[in-house]
């Protein structure tokens, strides 16, 4: 076996009755005890690294004395995960009995910070030790393995349908007012265009002569050119004006003229307009002429409404086709601000009224090469428990911005905050402090995966009473991310 660390003069020989004193081997008999000190040995290791990270496994240690510490990479920050003097603690390849199961490389970074020394043994000795020592532990230790693994992707897989649902009711919801709404507008502007249709008539058959009638054909025109470019007025400004428009109206003989002042305010128009057409036509077909106007500024006004309705349907498909990337290659360049606002989309209908969503956007934030459907269930996972956490009021914040060659996203709420004792556990699977049915705990797994494993980013909580902010930090440089994945 080649070691993997430096062996020092320092380090004791290796006898059965050193290793019984670790509880790990405390009740092997004699012969085991000798096999194991045959096949490994005792090192004694200096200050600094005794394996790092993503190397292939090929170690099994357990610790005589001395202080290890054990980190995990987070982007670019070794992030301390646990600390011990603690004699027979054991790191390395300890599952090295789960064969293909798992790859065999470190998942952390183990260093020392003083002279420690170990009890080494090889990968392939523990594999064989467990398969022909311990046959029933290790079928047993695998099954637990398998069966967590399997448990933890079928609930994962529970979960992306559950929030499917869910988004996909409310995308139906969202979808079904603007599909009514153009139907309702559909079906009167038949009945209006019909309408028009016979006012002209009655007006072609009556008083005018060819030169008012071309006259009022230019107010037509003028009267469809003033509804796409009509102010928007305040309800007390609108109010004003109808009750003006509904005198003139009557001043002039027009039947209902309660019913038609609306449409004429909503169209922009007002009394000066109305002298001009009065000027323009006979008395005696005055009314006619307005109440083809008041057909031709509603058509326009009901068109206007289909074209914001099918606008607004456009829209949603396209938002939902941004957030499922469908028809898109999964690793792609991606503007985080566009997944941003496409997850907003679809979580409308879950965001109650009297959240007010601020977005705070770095406009100079270039894309970023990502698996861009998964960041937006990222971004669905920390949105919905910001939105849960504030109830029915408050104020949700999505912030973008560039740290040098990372991404920066953070998503802050004004819940009341997360008590500090559970602060720890939030990104650990099954955890969660919703009610039960509500939630399965992998919501924030979920997105501790997506966010540090598949893109090697960063993935933080701050929080105090009032302020609750999820920092995501992803790579600017992305090859490396397609290639580690």
């Amino acid at each position: 076996m080649t070691p993997t660390t430096p062996k020092t003069p320092q380090a004791p020989e290796c006898t059965p009755e050193l290793l019984r004193s670790l509880f790990l081997f405390e009740a092997l008999p004699d012969d085991r005890l000798q096999y194991l000190c045959e096949r490994g040995d005792i090192v004694t290791v200096e200050d600094g690294y005794l394996y790092r990270e993503g190397e292939d496994a090929t170690c099994f240690y357990v610790m005589l004395e001395g202080t290890l510490v054990m980190s995990r990479r987070v982007g670019e920050d070794d992030v301390e995960v646990n600390r011990t003097s603690f004699r027979g603690s054991y790191t390395g390849a300890w599952y090295a009995y789960l064969g293909d199961l798992v790859p065999q490389v470190y998942d952390t970074s183990v260093r020392v910070t003083e002279p420690s020394t170990f009890y080494r043994m090889d990968a392939s000795v523990l594999r064989d030790v467990m398969r022909e020592w311990f046959p029933l532990a290790q079928h047993l230790l695998s099954g637990l393995f398998q069966g967590f693994t399997a448990r933890q992707r079928t609930v994962a897989q529970r979960e992306r349908l559950l929030a499917l649902g869910s988004l996909s009711a409310g995308l139906t919801h969202e979808l079904n007012n603007p599909a009514a709404a153009a139907v309702r507008a559909t079906t009167t502007l038949q009945q209006r265009v019909s309408k028009m249709r016979e006012k002209l008539a009655a007006l072609a058959a009556g008083h005018l002569d060819e030169a008012a009638l071309q006259t009022l054909i230019k107010f037509q025109d003028e009267a469809a050119q003033r509804v796409q470019e009509a102010p928007t007025l305040s309800a007390i400004e609108a109010a004003d004006r109808e009750d003006e428009l509904s005198d003139w109206l009557d001043e002039h003989g027009v039947p209902h003229p309660y019913e038609l002042a609306p449409t004429f305010v909503q169209a922009g128009l007002d009394g000066a307009w109305l002298d001009l057409v009065a000027n323009a036509a006979p008395p005696e077909s005055l009314a006619g002429a307005i109440a083809w106007l008041y057909y031709t500024i509603d058509t326009e006004l009901l068109m206007k409404e289909i074209t914001d309705s099918t606008t607004r349907i456009s829209s949603l498909v396209e938002a939902a086709k941004q957030y499922s990337q469908m028809d898109r290659s999964p690793f792609q360049t991606a503007d985080l601000r566009e997944l941003l606002d496409s997850t907003l989309v679809m979580l409308a209908r879950k965001i109650p009224p009297g959240v007010h969503v601020v977005k705070e956007y770095d406009e100079t934030l270039p894309p970023v090469p990502a698996y861009a459907a998964e960041l937006n269930q990222v971004w669905t996972n920390l949105i919905d428990n910001a939105v849960q956490a504030m109830g029915e009021t408050g104020t949700l914040t999505l912030r973008t911005r560039r740290d040098d060659e990372f991404a920066i996203v953070q998503v802050t709420d004004t819940g009341p905050g997360i008590p500090d004792d559970i602060k720890d556990r939030l990104f650990e699977p099954f955890f969660t402090t919703k009610p039960i049915g509500q939630g399965t705990g992998l919501g924030l797994d979920i997105a501790w995966r997506i966010v540090v494993n598949k893109h090697r980013g960063y993935l933080k909580v701050d929080s105090l009473p009032g302020v609750t902010t999820f920092t995501v930090r992803l790579p600017l440089e992305g090859p490396q991310i397609a290639e580690s994945t």
